[in-house]
């Protein structure tokens, strides 16, 4: 069916991007994902072909201070049709997923950090999201209001992305978490880019419904290094397209764990996230995130436990919720913000690229007023 849409699309020189984002956002009936890559299991794909990274770019040492297993076993795949783009299916030691959890939910949303929540509320109000809403969410009531985690829909970290301009700038900054720096520091090695320097994260909190229209990352000053993506929580659909709306998207899912590393060629290509994948009632979480640590932690290492009761909320948190984590480095070597920044920033994202659900589906409409309330900006990838 997609294959058929894609050449009516093609052939009258629409949206193609569009047409499809629409079609795996639908609702009734639900689409069909039988054509979405799943690099979790035995890829059998004609665009897919396994890469292997060169392992002594990263000691095993290193690798597991992050948390990382060592990269001889990483599972790491490209696309013939996006040079660049790298996928790394869960390189993540049992358990270590678990402290990138806590530290979305409960250390990154708190000040000076920024989050949705600023735009509308009081910053004695948005203090302590984690402490002013454990307690409802430990409670198993099914009709309740929404805690400030819930309603948490964006955390900006390093240089603050200002939605307005779509730019960076220098007075904008607050010091970019160093276990998340160490991270991603170790990843773009690993891929080939030593010398990653993380100075700006945006932090995504998709619930059930959510989705990220489609759009490209541009804003930052420099493009040679890659952009980072880390998924937690439940299963995602993401669209990878090219250079333009008419191009064709690949659909592949965003599991707990994977990693998806976007450079060269295709570090400004139009991606989305059109839906999240409902979790299967016999298994609401997925495993890798109810894995224990093995080891004791490394000596030197970022990964911290994660206690037994700050578990419990993020685990229940989780199970209608995806997390997304995304690094880039804004400048190269020696470079500085120019005296006046333009607004063009990401000149070709498009009217829903940063609304969360996609503002031309069928129920916009309804959810307008509610979005407008709870935030400006629902997800980003």
């Amino acid at each position: 069916m997609l294959g058929k849409m894609a050449a009516s699309v093609l052939e009258h020189g629409e949206d193609q991007f569009r047409n499809i984002f629409r079609l795996y956002r639908r609702r009734n009936p639900p689409p069909d994902l039988s054509q979405v890559i799943d690099f979790s299991g035995n890829v059998q794909h004609e665009q897919v072909f396994a890469t292997e990274l060169d392992g002594s770019r990263v000691h095993d040492e290193a690798a597991s201070r992050a948390g990382l297993r060592p990269v001889k076993d990483w599972r790491a795949f490209s696309l013939q049709t996006h040079p660049g783009f790298l996928f790394i299916s869960n390189p993540f030691l049992p358990g270590s997923q678990q402290h990138w959890v806590k530290q979305c939910l409960k250390a990154y949303p708190q000040k000076p950090n920024v989050c949705n929540l600023d735009m509308h509320m009081s910053p004695a109000e948005t203090e302590n999201i984690w402490e002013r809403s454990v307690d409802s969410i430990r409670k198993k009531e099914k009709s309740r209001p929404k805690t400030l985690l819930e309603k948490l829909r964006w955390v900006t970290l390093g240089y603050h992305y200002n939605w307005d301009t779509k730019t960076y700038s220098a007075d904008h900054f607050t010091p970019f978490p160093q276990d998340l720096h160490s991270l991603s520091e170790t990843v773009a090695a690993a891929c080939g880019f030593p010398g990653f320097k993380s100075e700006a994260g945006i932090l995504n909190y998709y619930r059930s419904d959510s989705s990220l229209g489609i759009h490209v990352d541009e804003s930052e000053l420099n493009h040679t290094f890659p952009l980072l993506s880390y998924s937690f929580g439940q299963t995602a659909v993401f669209l990878l397209g090219g250079t333009k709306r008419q191009d064709p998207p690949t659909a592949m899912f965003m599991r707990s764990g994977d990693i998806m590393v976007m450079s060269g060629s295709s570090r400004l290509l139009y991606h989305a996230v059109p839906c999240i994948i409902p979790a299967p009632a016999a298994q609401p979480l997925p495993p890798c995130l109810d894995q224990r640590q093995e080891k004791q932690p490394v000596s030197g290492g970022i990964i911290q436990g994660v206690s037994e009761e700050d578990w419990e909320v993020c685990s229940r948190y989780l199970l209608t919720s995806r997390v997304n984590m995304t690094v880039r480095q804004v400048l190269g070597a020696g470079q500085t913000f120019p005296t006046t920044q333009s607004a063009a920033g990401e000149s070709r994202e498009v009217s829903e690229s940063r609304s969360g659900y996609d503002e031309e589906s069928e129920d916009a409409a309804q959810n307008a007023k509610k979005r407008k309330n709870e935030s400006r900006y629902e997800a980003d990838s």
